[in-house]
């Protein structure tokens, strides 16, 4: 069994971006079966696996909008005014655990994975990736 890890640097442009980051992990991947844990180092991003379509990725931005509005004061606005971002991260997930067959990610037919940015523009995110396999 053999462990690799690596990493991805992203910079975003918006305070809310949906970036697809499915090529450039199947570049890294270093094993040909096993999994891959994928990790965003920050608690206002967070780690999709979805369809990559135009319509469905706005529909999650406005949703989460709808759920997590500005028209309420966050106790945690005090320390540094994102507690929105904050929020909407605890509702989504810092990680994905896919499966890796063939030297790439093993998703299904209309799968992509997605990092998604809710507190930006930032620059040098990072997204650790765990290789575990053979």
């Amino acid at each position: 069994m053999t462990v690799k890890t690596d990493s991805i640097k992203i910079n975003t442009s918006k305070n809310f971006e949906i970036i697809d980051i499915t090529s450039k992990i199947n570049e890294l991947i270093d094993i040909n079966e096993g999994i891959v844990s994928i990790f965003s180092r920050h608690s206002t991003s967070a780690i999709v696996v979805n369809e990559n379509e135009a319509g469905l990725l706005k529909d999650v931005q406005f949703t989460l909008d709808n759920l997590i509005t500005d028209k309420y004061s966050y106790s945690h606005d005090r320390i540094d005014n994102n507690a929105r971002s904050h929020l909407k991260s605890f509702l989504l997930s810092s990680s994905e655990c896919l499966p890796i067959k063939n030297g790439k990610l093993d998703l299904g037919t209309w799968q992509s994975v997605f990092f998604v940015e809710l507190d930006g523009p930032r620059h040098n995110r990072t997204v650790t990736l765990t290789m575990v396999g053979e």
